[in-house]
């Protein structure tokens, strides 16, 4: 008789107290086809007489429209994410719809651990947002700044509901980048 061990499921395999494992959340969710931004925020400096801030940025997938009157977005930033310790301090954010020759640009931004967003600002063209003094990608679809509402607290998550200040179209006619199944996609 052929004896078997079992394999031990991986700790994303084990289900929540509802019944869904992480690992089944997340395939259904990968099947969500996802536009693709850069959120941005200009960090002040310490102190009136230190060095500047500096800009940071992430690449965010969960960013979506909530109302028309008054104009207000939401984001979902990862809880104790630097731009979630940022927005929980800094009111003004913005946000760049990224076009699908972007895509560096999302990669960059999407990558856990680094030391410093100077760098990836570095030789982006961008242009200053007015009211939010955040960086505002030239070439993007669309670009808003946001003063933040509200911030809810949602599992692992914070939702941040911004009210839209500016709204802009440097690059209307591009085509979207999106992500579906784990990877950035082109559409067409």
């Amino acid at each position: 008789m052929l004896k078997t061990t079992p394999v031990p499921a991986p700790p994303d395999a084990s289900p929540h107290a509802e019944g869904v494992s992480n690992d089944e959340f997340r395939a259904a969710m990968s099947r969500l086809a996802a536009g693709v931004c850069l959120i941005a925020a200009h960090e002040p400096p310490l102190t009136a007489d230190g060095p500047r801030g500096e800009d940071v940025g992430m690449t965010a997938t969960a960013f979506l429209s909530v109302s028309l009157d008054p104009p207000l977005v939401l984001v979902s930033l990862r809880e104790g994410s630097r731009m979630d310790d940022l927005l929980a301090e800094q009111p003004l954010w913005a946000v760049s719809v990224l076009a699908d020759h972007q895509l560096q640009i999302a990669g960059r931004f999407a990558m856990k651990g680094r030391i410093s967003d100077r760098l990836l600002f570095a030789d982006l063209p961008y242009e200053r947002g007015e009211a939010s003094g955040a960086p505002l990608l030239s070439g993007a679809l669309a670009t808003l700044e946001c003063r933040t509402e509200k911030r809810v607290e949602a599992g692992d998550h914070t939702l941040v509901i911004g009210r839209v200040l500016t709204a802009s179209l440097p690059a209307p006619d591009s085509s979207p980048l999106t992500y579906f199944r784990g990877r950035y996609r082109h559409l067409g």
